[in-house]
């Protein structure tokens, strides 16, 4: 089978997920994801590298905006085929895209008034990349699978689920082009969760694949503190709510939100922190969070357990969810110390900006950072140290805690890549390292071709390889 497999997005950049695979006369998509760092933006907008209309498939690999975000256009630009995916991640995704659309159409909408107020053009389009009734025109082409269950995807070709451990549904998506002796084996990594994490199983390993689409996140660094997330937690907790003030925490709605009040549910009963009112203001983590209630099955022994005993972390004492814009306006007049989870993760976006712009110049209040701070965006300048920082068009200046916890992150780091890696038993014909920015794959690259022997090669945007 004639094979060409081109690097739509994530080379040498950590956002905008998507490979194009063509085999003989048959094309499909692995991940449609949105471009999210502030220098890559501008590749959301362009023109899908063949028409939407001539893809018979997509397979997604989980649920972030960087994998699936752009379905919605690739819809609406004539894409009519199925899109693949494992039932949770289906309906985490639905989820995810009507909140995105709904963003980019208060954005573009926002950005059109601004723009004509002060007579310029932005570095942007005015229009919403995509609107909700693209949204509601993507969801009825999923097609869900359970794990480790192979489904047809083109003539000749079949795609098998595998459990990543990076956040609830989410997959390694091991591709089986041609039968027999002829027969070449694709496996993409997606996002590789890490070993002996709360809530999740670990990720699942393969042995004889042929080649190896692999993310490189955290390819130059090994996570610090990861065994120590609970007391990390607690000083912060115990110390913000003697100081007298909030505990701002810009989060991911999928799986961080929920491991961090997994975590706060565990200290609680513990006793080693006191009963603090814990505000969950993000309508789509609330959703998810429900979502999570659906698929029990999912969880790990030790959270199952939880849930059986009826100490679930989704519903503990001084928990409150924050539906409305109504009650998320009255978080600002909070008399007594409080925990707010609010998106986004990187502070692109969302209610969090309002809570920062409230809180950040306050020095008896804690920014917690939970997560990855990719470049350019408003996370990373903060947690890099900004001692101003511009927020709705205003600067404040940065008086409150900064914290980062980098053990919560549920990417593998450095050392888990490699070990995931090394579950292979016969060497594949080349590993591409993708997903990471240029530092972090090039590092990684080299890094694994010396402890294993491995070929490595770090992809460029738009480059397409022949599979042998």
């Amino acid at each position: 089978m004639n094979t060409h497999l081109t690097f739509c997005g994530a080379a040498r950049n950590v956002t905008g997920s998507r490979y194009l695979v063509e085999a003989d006369n048959h094309k499909f998509l692995v991940d449609c994801g949105m471009f999210q760092e502030r220098d890559f933006k501008r590749r959301n907008w362009e023109e899908f590298r063949i028409p939407p209309g001539e893809l018979e498939a997509v397979l997604i690999s989980h649920a972030h905006l960087d994998h699936c975000g752009l379905l919605p256009k690739l819809v609406h630009e004539g894409f009519r085929g199925r899109i693949i995916c494992t039932p949770a991640t289906a309906d985490i995704v639905k989820i995810i895209l009507l909140d995105s659309a709904k963003i980019q159409e208060e954005d573009a909408a926002y950005k059109k008034k601004r723009h004509m107020r002060e007579g310029r053009q932005g570095p942007y389009p005015e229009e919403p990349l995509y609107t909700v009734a693209d949204v509601e025109a993507t969801i009825p082409l999923f097609e869900t699978v359970e794990y480790t269950i192979p489904v047809h995807v083109v003539e000749g070709v079949t795609a098998t689920f595998h459990d990543a451990g990076h956040v609830l549904g989410s997959s390694m998506i091991r591709v089986a082009l041609g039968t027999g002796e002829d027969q070449r084996v694709i496996v993409f990594s997606g996002d590789i969760g890490r070993w002996n994490r709360p809530i999740l199983e670990d990720p699942s390993q393969f042995v004889k694949p042929n080649y190896v689409v692999v993310e490189s996140t955290y390819g130059d660094r090994i996570h610090e503190g990861s065994h120590d997330i609970a007391e990390d937690l607690a000083e912060i907790v115990n110390s913000t709510y003697q100081a007298g003030g909030h505990i701002i925490v810009p989060s991911f709605a999928l799986q961080r939100a929920q491991e961090i009040l997994y975590y706060l549910n565990k200290l609680l009963m513990e006793k080693k922190i006191p009963q603090i009112d814990v505000y969950l203001d993000s309508p789509m983590a609330i959703s998810i969070t429900r979502v999570f209630r659906q698929y029990e099955e999912l969880f790990d022994k030790d959270m199952r357990a939880l849930v059986d005993g009826g100490h679930s972390p989704f519903d503990f004492p001084g928990l409150k969810m924050t539906q409305t814009v109504d009650e998320s306006k009255e978080l600002n007049f909070l008399k007594k110390p409080s925990m707010i989870i609010a998106g986004s993760g990187m502070v692109t976006g969302g209610r969090i900006k309002h809570h920062l712009a409230n809180n950040i110049s306050r020095p008896e209040c804690t920014i917690l950072f939970v997560g990855y701070q990719a470049f350019a965006t408003l996370g990373r300048s903060i947690v890099e140290g900004a001692k101003t920082v511009r927020i709705f068009n205003q600067q404040h200046p940065v008086r409150a805690r900064i914290v980062q916890i980098g053990g919560f992150s549920a990417h593998a780091d450095r050392d888990d890549l490699l070990h995931w890696l090394e579950g292979i038993k016969v060497n594949p014909k080349r590993i591409f390292v993708t997903h990471g920015e240029e530092k972090a794959a090039e590092h990684f690259s080299t890094f694994l071709r010396e402890k294993t022997g491995f070929e490595t090669y770090v992809p460029s945007y738009g480059e397409t390889v022949k599979l042998d």
